[in-house]
């Protein structure tokens, strides 16, 4: 499936991955290929993505994640370091 994260300062990510995990205000969840169109807020927290030689992780501030047609588009409000 295809992840895109954009702050509003920046595109961070965007690529092919074969999951993805969020930071849910009412708690952790993860996408996989094949996800049921989807929106939701997130809160401050960890971003975990992965593919076949990937594994990557980002604190975000906050945020909106939609899931459509096995795209993912995360809208952070920030990242932190």
């Amino acid at each position: 499936m295809q992840l895109e994260i954009t702050t509003p300062e920046k595109k961070i990510f965007e690529g092919e991955v074969s999951s993805a995990t969020f930071p849910g205000e009412d708690g952790l969840f993860q996408i996989l290929n094949g996800h049921a169109p989807l929106v939701s807020l997130l809160k401050e927290g960890i971003v975990e993505y992965k593919s076949k030689d990937l594994s990557e992780r980002i604190h975000i501030t906050g945020g909106v994640v939609e899931v459509l047609k096995n795209k993912v588009i995360l809208l952070a409000d920030g990242v932190k370091s």
